[in-house]
């Protein structure tokens, strides 16, 4: 508005002046211009003035107005919420993660390291399970899994102590696929695996090897890496053909519409109807299996241990957790 209000006049002004001009003009240049004709030229004029403050006024220029919006405070959280309501930008959602979604992410609300501490130290809090200390207490490998320590700011920015190091997420980066929110949201595949499937049998191994070794579509994955993915329990006992789930590109019926039935689709990836081929999410990185969604999914288990991966992945904890994390991962 503000901008209207300085580029409106600077471009009504000199339009009105040649209104004025053409109009005098065409009075004064016929020869015998009677004074009827004179006194309809300025008519012209003055009527074109009078659209043009009018369509001024409607669009709020004045004085006045300018000074309203300038002078005007930002809404406080509250203000605004009651304000988004009223204009209908908030949906019903009567699930917990959509209340969070709406009121702390969206709005980008603070998250203190006191809260995320809170997390840490309570059964429960991504979903049924003990607290994550319980495991992950200190940087000592021989008393805490992988030697992550959960229970300091520190000890969490700093992840896994025990070879190979690595961060568990990025500070002010989107953690949706670093290892931590992983463990957190990711099921196991296929879907039902339990955490205590050992992921170095000659199935995982093949798997794995394939990726590390360029992903290639050849003999040896037409032999024995396919026939993995398309034969139940070649994982774990009790347990459907990758395939089951997952068979085309569209979905339904392929879940995230991610094709595990040929080598085609194995590189195509996931989602590629929804966001497009060249925006696929890409489950195989020829050539590093640890970064490969497919690889994670076939060896990661799901945190807290055992729990059922029907539970929500999209705890409202866990967007909490990926907030702070996102506003930097700030211990004060």
């Amino acid at each position: 508005m503000l901008l209207i209000g300085l580029i409106l006049p600077a471009v009504l002004e000199p339009l009105m002046h040649s209104l004025h001009l053409s109009a005098v003009s065409l009075a004064a240049s016929e020869p015998g211009a009677s004074d009827a004709r004179q006194a309809r030229s300025r008519r012209t004029c003055a009527v074109a003035w009078a659209v043009a403050l009018a369509v001024a006024a409607g669009l709020g220029i004045s004085s006045g107005a300018l000074a309203d919006q300038t002078d005007r405070k930002p809404r406080t959280l509250a203000e605004q919420l009651i304000h988004d309501v009223k204009e209908g930008k908030i949906q019903r959602d009567d699930q917990d993660e959509g209340a969070v979604q709406e009121l702390i992410v969206k709005r980008n609300i603070p998250i203190t390291y006191q809260y995320i501490n809170a997390l840490m130290h309570t059964p429960n809090a991504f979903g049924p399970g003990v607290a994550c200390v319980v495991c992950h207490s200190a940087q000592d490998a021989s008393k805490s899994y992988r030697g992550l320590d959960l229970s300091t700011c520190n000890g969490i920015r700093t992840g896994s102590t025990e070879a190979p190091k690595r961060a568990m997420f990025t500070p002010g980066q989107d953690p949706k696929r670093d290892p931590l929110i992983r463990r957190l949201r990711n099921n196991r595949m296929p879907l039902g695996v339990s955490f205590h499937v050992p992921d170095d049998t000659p199935a995982y191994m093949t798997v794995r090897q394939w990726i590390q070794d360029g992903a290639k579509n050849d003999e040896h994955y037409e032999k024995n890496v396919q026939p993995l993915f398309k034969t139940a329990n070649a994982f774990a006992p009790d347990t459907p053909a990758c395939t089951a789930c997952h068979m085309s590109n569209q979905e339904p019926p392929s879940f995230h519409e991610l094709d595990l039935g040929s080598h085609k689709g194995v590189m195509l990836g996931a989602d590629s109807v929804a966001k497009g081929v060249d925006k696929a999410t890409k489950v195989v990185i020829p050539g590093n299996a640890e970064a490969s969604g497919l690889w994670q999914h076939l060896a990661e288990d799901r945190m807290p241990p055992g729990i059922s991966p029907s539970e929500n992945r999209d705890h409202p904890n866990t967007l909490i957790l990926m907030q702070w994390i996102k506003q930097g991962a700030l211990c004060n």
